[in-house]
């Protein structure tokens, strides 16, 4: 990723770690249900549209393979036992459903070309997909639109709906080392060293999204956070763990209603 964590011993001494596990059979067991836990946070968000939207993360042990969500299965609804477990040659391994072809096109392509991304979201949300018609990045008009400040792409190439692979290449190549991108007329995508972080950066990106063009409906002129202070707000809240870390709020709040 292009930002990093700062060293550890400048972190609260209290701060949440992600977990670590003896073995791949438990960390897959937690991500599953992660996974699920994701999912119905960006339901309750609303950034469900028909069947669009997936979030994926990949295998701890088969490193090739990615768990996704079924087509056409509402977010709302989703369990651990629901999710596909899918190669990078389109397979569906684990799972009775199918898999969302656009999903294994874009998704399999960036964990290829990302061996540090863990896990990648992508949805249809109302703002995401409005400010990808204008065809421009995200100024950094707000603390939180600075988390992306020269760390997000533009894909600028729409030519319909995902289903081939090369065009998920197309979206890898541009996305590069960034933690997300917008991908023009068609929506935002975000990765993360893990499921907490690829879902908070989408959380705050249609966010940051939705600020800057209620800003620009005023008619005045957007003041721009200067380069150096966009650089160091970006250093203080958009490094990995941070990611993680806004997340878990959210998490604590779905959790309580995931009874498996």
């Amino acid at each position: 990723m292009a930002v990093q964590n700062p060293p550890l011993d400048m972190l609260p001494a209290n701060i949440p770690m992600p977990p670590k596990f003896d073995n791949p059979k438990e960390e897959r067991a937690y991500l599953k249900k992660k996974l699920t836990g994701a999912f119905r946070v960006f339901g309750k968000f609303g950034f469900s549209e028909g069947v669009a939207g997936h979030i994926t993360v990949r295998d701890p042990e088969d490193q090739d393979h990615f768990w996704v969500n079924p087509f056409g299965l509402s977010f709302n609804l989703i369990t651990p036992d629901d999710l596909l477990l899918v190669n990078h040659n389109g397979e569906v391994v684990e799972g009775k459903l199918p898999v969302n072809r656009a999903a294994f096109a874009i998704h399999s392509q960036i964990h290829a070309a990302r061996p540090d991304v863990v896990a990648a979201a992508h949805a249809h949300s109302v703002y995401g997909k409005s400010f990808s018609a204008l065809g421009k990045k995200l100024a950094p008009i707000t603390q939180d639109a600075c988390a992306f400040y020269e760390d997000h792409a533009l894909f600028d190439d729409y030519s319909g709906i995902v289903n081939e692979l090369e065009e998920g290449k197309r979206i890898a190549t541009a996305l590069s080392d960034n933690k997300a991108a917008i991908l023009q007329n068609h929506g935002l995508i975000t990765v993360g060293h893990s499921i907490d972080e690829a879902a908070w950066w989408f959380i705050t990106m249609e966010r940051s999204c939705q600020a800057q063009l209620l800003a620009m409906q005023t008619g005045e002129k957007l003041i721009e956070i200067d380069h150096q202070t966009a650089m160091k707000t970006r250093a203080e809240l958009g490094f990995p763990l941070a990611g993680y870390f806004q997340f878990q709020p959210m998490w604590q709040d779905i959790s309580v209603t995931l009874n498996f």
